[in-house]
């Protein structure tokens, strides 16, 4: 098709959320709040974690880094969308989106990858707990985290290259409050088959596999926790993993509704509203889920406000 019987585009509208304009206000205030509890709950932890000795230990390591994760998920996402609700429109730059795509992406992956670290730490505590502290080192601990961060912003990259070199034209509102991959392609008049299939592969070591992975680590821990004799035990041992496994279920339930299961395109485009779960509602509950589940982040917190009084 020859590109010269099209306008070129250069830069992209944000529709957001606009069939509730009337509700823009109020979602702006909610939305802020929000995004506020969210830095303030995760930060909390981050700064928590390395000032108390009781919360030296991976597990604890593992779980400040995934609220930094968090922090930045919902800096990337949060405020664009704020300046969207407030003046009701937003124009953003092709290389704009693709950064805010790249950014989005690489953390979506490097949470996957940190909730499948701490699978396996949680696997070692329960099913291995006489060789947990040698086989769990500081330094393994070290290099965890960081083949996390490392490999979650390396597959995203040459997705973001390929969809760089794609040639925009005619449509250019996008039907999301984020540039998200999927409502992106959809306006380009290139063939997108290639940024698809790239998105497809890696989306599956650094999102399915690692699924797969935290299936196989609970699978081994419920059966070792089934062996225990006493009720007490039992439930003492599956305390130490409730927190991590209802932030996995929260986050990859939302991932495989909006990316697994097929859905039809309909006038509430409920893709979109399922994509705050992910991007707003995990990285603020995060923090209140450990919080609440967890005695020694519970201490922590109160004896560290007591401290600060």
């Amino acid at each position: 098709m020859a590109h010269h019987n099209h306008t070129s585009i250069t830069e992209f509208l944000i529709i957001g959320f606009q069939s509730f304009h009337r509700l823009r206000i109020f979602l702006f205030v909610l939305f802020l709040i929000i995004y506020i509890i969210t830095v303030f709950g995760n930060m909390f932890i981050i700064m928590l974690v390395p000032t108390l000795n009781n919360l030296q230990s991976p597990m604890y390591f593992f779980l400040s880094s995934l609220s930094l994760s968090d922090v930045l998920v919902t800096s990337n996402i949060v405020p664009n969308m704020l300046q969207l609700l407030w003046t009701d429109e937003s124009t953003v730059y092709i290389s704009g989106c693709i950064l805010q795509y790249y950014i989005f992406g690489s953390l979506a992956a490097t949470e996957c990858l940190l909730l499948t670290v701490m699978s396996y730490d949680r696997y070692l505590a329960i099913a291995n707990p006489l060789r947990y502290s040698s086989i769990m080192s500081h330094q393994l601990c070290l290099y965890l985290i960081i083949f996390s961060w490392l490999i979650g912003f390396t597959p995203t990259l040459p997705v973001a290259v390929c969809v760089s070199k794609l040639n925009f034209c005619d449509a250019n509102a996008i039907d999301h409050f984020f540039c998200d991959l999927g409502p992106f392609l959809e306006l380009s008049c290139s063939d997108t088959s290639t940024a698809k299939m790239l998105a497809f592969v890696f989306s599956f070591f650094v999102t399915i596999f690692p699924f797969f992975f935290i299936v196989t680590s609970y699978v081994s821990i419920i059966y070792t926790i089934l062996r225990i004799n006493s009720a007490k035990g039992r439930k003492k041992a599956f305390s130490t993993c409730s927190s991590h496994l209802t932030v996995v279920s929260m986050y990859y339930g939302s991932l495989i509704i909006l990316y697994v299961i097929p859905s039809k395109k309909n006038s509430f485009n409920i893709n979109k509203y399922i994509s705050l779960l992910y991007t707003v509602i995990t990285p603020l509950l995060n923090p209140i889920i450990y919080s609440l589940k967890n005695k020694m982040i519970s201490n922590a917190a109160q004896k560290f406000f007591k401290d600060m009084s």
